[in-house]
């Protein structure tokens, strides 16, 4: 029987984690659908209709609904980064084949796909589930309540006997304080798709025993995505119509910002094809001065060409963490589509975000008063961690010896298992 499973259910990646007994080593689950076998799962939808009918709907999760999108771009309705709407009274449901789906839905449609995948390796009998939630969910307006309310409607329906909450940076400070050799105060900033979460943590030893005090927590909903927005704001956008113009009653007028910030949100693209907005913007083609643009712009929308983008986009990004320049390059685009970017732009880009992101690490030392000199170990998580203007914000904080990295995707599904049978899980539930 095992104790406990950990589920971080993250912005761009899911990973489950399972500890068989207390002082037992956890493990991840592994998932082998068609796109081959991994331990952790792209958090990601894809449904196709089976022949004429609604009434059979083929469901992939991870890697095989991209690969599903990718070889089916047309029939294939392709949903990632969900859990972003978790937190938005706006969003209520979106229509796929004819079927409303919540959020719920989508949420327990992802996660029953994982237990397919997983096969013999789901566990049979769990005695509780402990689930990471962000310190702040991402969104402009979030509503917590909300997206816990969302949590428990879905994971209800799977019947487990005990669900708890903890934050997502304090499951990652415990899988860390487990190597720790001497009593330590921990910070640990989680770095997700969609937010940056802070943790910090006291960690002591007590007859051999890891005793813990919570000192504090931060966040704000900012992170990966919000980085590879600015790189869309400014490589692209200008080329699909952003800053042109359409006439009206004689007027010139500004295209409207909104159908640019929808394009350049990964999560909202397969949801914008739909919108009554998507279809205003077809109408203001023959109206515009740069028609061109705009026909460019309703190309790559209805081509479903926002994966694509997504991984182009991306693939520049890792590649500034690495070198000065990078090549951005993106086929659809034609010639627009070929650019070299410098990090100093890209430093410029999301120099805002950066100030987000370091207001919400003071605003945790200064709210707990601590000094930075008084935190042992820094613990940075997360594909973002590596962005080179980010890790300075930590260098000027702290002593470059206190900062550690690692886990980046294993780390909180780990911590949350680990938790979940430590015996005192109600300690660290949020």
């Amino acid at each position: 029987m095992a104790r406990a499973l950990g589920l971080d259910f993250g912005t761009t990646n899911t990973v489950l984690a399972v500890a068989e007994a207390a002082g037992a080593a956890t493990q991840s689950i592994p998932f082998t659908s068609d796109a081959g076998t991994t331990d952790t799962m792209r958090t990601a939808l894809g449904f196709m209709k089976e022949g004429r009918s609604t009434a059979s709907l083929r469901v992939e999760a991870g890697q095989a609904a991209i690969r599903l999108f990718v070889d089916h771009p047309g029939d294939c309705r392709f949903l990632q980064s969900i859990k972003t709407f978790a937190a938005s009274a706006a969003f209520q449901a979106t229509i796929v084949h004819a079927r409303k789906q919540t959020f719920e839905d989508l949420m327990e449609t992802f996660l029953r796909r994982l237990q397919v995948y997983a096969g013999d390796g789901w566990p049979s009998d769990v005695a509780r589930l402990v689930v990471g939630r962000p310190v702040r969910f991402a969104g402009a307006n979030p509503d917590e309540r909300l997206a816990l309310e969302r949590y428990r409607t879905a994971l209800d329906r799977f019947g487990f006997p005990e669900v708890h909450y903890v934050y997502e940076p304090v499951a990652a400070a415990y899988w860390f304080a487990q190597s720790l050799q001497s009593d330590a105060t921990i910070m640990v900033a989680d770095f997700g798709g969609g937010t940056t979460d802070y943790s910090l943590i006291r960690f002591e030893r007590h007859a051999g025993e890891l005793r813990s005090t919570p000192v504090g927590h931060s966040g704000v909903g900012i992170a990966g995505d919000h980085f590879d927005y600015r790189m869309v704001d400014n490589l692209v956008s200008p080329e699909i119509g952003k800053g042109s113009r359409f006439r009206s009653f004689g007027k010139l007028l500004d295209l409207p910002g909104s159908y640019f910030a929808s394009f350049g949100r990964w999560n909202q693209l397969s949801i914008f094809k739909t919108t009554r907005e998507f279809a205003d913007l077809k109408s203001l083609v023959r109206h515009s001065t740069e028609p061109e643009k705009l026909e460019l712009f309703i190309d790559l929308i209805e081509y479903d060409e926002g994966y694509p983008l997504y991984q182009a986009i991306s693939e520049t990004k890792m590649a500034l963490s690495e070198a000065e320049e990078a090549e951005f390059q993106f086929d659809p685009l034609g010639p627009a589509g070929r650019k070299t970017v410098r990090r100093a732009d890209f430093e410029t880009w999301i120099a805002d975000d950066l100030a987000r992101i370091e207001g919400a690490l003071d605003e945790v030392l200064a709210t707990t008063g601590t000094a930075a000199n008084a935190v042992d170990k820094v613990f940075l998580t997360g594909g973002t961690s590596f962005v080179p203007a980010v890790r300075r914000i930590f260098e000027r904080c702290f002593d470059a010896s206190r900062i550690e990295s690692g886990g980046e995707l294993l780390s909180i599904a780990h911590g949350l298992a680990l938790i979940g049978e430590s015996g005192d899980v109600e300690r660290w539930a949020a």
